[in-house]
């Protein structure tokens, strides 16, 4: 096993580097370091729950469409972030309040959840649920262990 202590960062990127930092400041995220956005060095920011964003760049092709979660098309590679909030009907007021579209909207066994879109159309899911973790995260039996031991 690998030992993992926790998730250090989540690297996005993006293909305006002020529309970006404006956008994520917009949610909390604070400006730590620009160590050379144009020399393709991330752009350090974190948020006071301490997640850490590497914004990458600059992108050198044009934009084009982010189809990694709710498109028909469906490639593989990471589709989205999630991120745990204390109130949903808070956050949806920050989004409207903010001219955030919503994008998508969940209910699943107690979680609750929105999506929106970054600037440059990565999906973004905030997360409401009571606990300290959701139900679709409880442990598999071990019979279904087993089902997927039999078919990696």
């Amino acid at each position: 096993m690998l030992e993992i202590e926790k998730v250090d960062h989540i690297g996005i990127r993006v293909s305006d580097k002020t529309r970006s930092i404006a956008f994520y400041e917009l949610l909390g995220f604070e400006l730590i370091s620009d160590s050379g956005f144009d020399k393709g060095h991330p752009i350090i920011m974190e948020h006071p729950s301490g997640v850490v964003l590497n914004l990458l760049g600059p992108s050198n092709v044009s934009e084009g469409h982010n189809i990694l979660m709710d498109e028909d098309q469906k490639h593989p590679g990471i589709t989205h972030v999630s991120y745990k909030v204390t109130s949903l009907d808070e956050t949806k007021a920050f989004l409207a309040k903010n001219a955030i579209p919503i994008t998508g909207q969940i209910n699943f066994k107690g979680l609750q959840a929105v999506f929106i879109r970054d600037p440059d159309r990565n999906v973004i899911e905030l997360d409401a649920y009571p606990g300290a973790e959701p139900g679709p995260r409880a442990k598999m039996s071990d019979k279904d262990k087993h089902c997927y031991k039999d078919h990696p």
